[in-house]
């Protein structure tokens, strides 16, 4: 009888761990979740300020470059066919392809219905009886 009676209070005692267990599971899940999304959030905005210090980095690159004149009258020659007064300026033009010969034929759209009746009966009508 006393096995049975121990048998019982272990089965208690592991009930009431089990609970113990399950409450602090379910009163860690909302931390650990928000947790969770906070990490990936973050994560989101370093990757984030690692495009935007790049994209800075180039800006500031090209305004270094527009500072200087040099570059200014090379864009200036390149992009806007400028040059300074008393240049002659050329430019090549590359040959445009021609286009393939395009045939002459127009498709005839055929005849609707009605006009193709009424011209079999003109034929019938223009034909000699036998």
């Amino acid at each position: 009888m006393a096995a049975a009676a121990r048998s019982t209070r272990l089965t208690g005692r592991a009930g009431l761990l089990a609970v113990v267990i399950c409450a602090i599971a379910l009163s860690l899940a909302y931390p650990v979740r928000e947790y969770i999304a906070q990490r990936q959030q973050i994560d989101q905005l370093l990757a984030q300020q690692q495009t935007i210090s790049a994209q800075v980095k180039a800006l500031e690159e090209q305004d270094a470059r527009l500072n200087q004149t040099w570059y200014v009258e090379q864009q200036a020659r390149d992009e806007l066919h400028m040059c300074f007064p008393g240049e002659q300026c050329y430019e090549v033009i590359p040959a445009q392809p021609r286009p393939a010969a395009v045939s002459v034929r127009k498709a005839v759209p055929p005849q609707p219905w009605y006009a193709r009746l009424w011209q079999s009966v003109r034929r019938a009508a223009a034909e000699p009886s036998r």
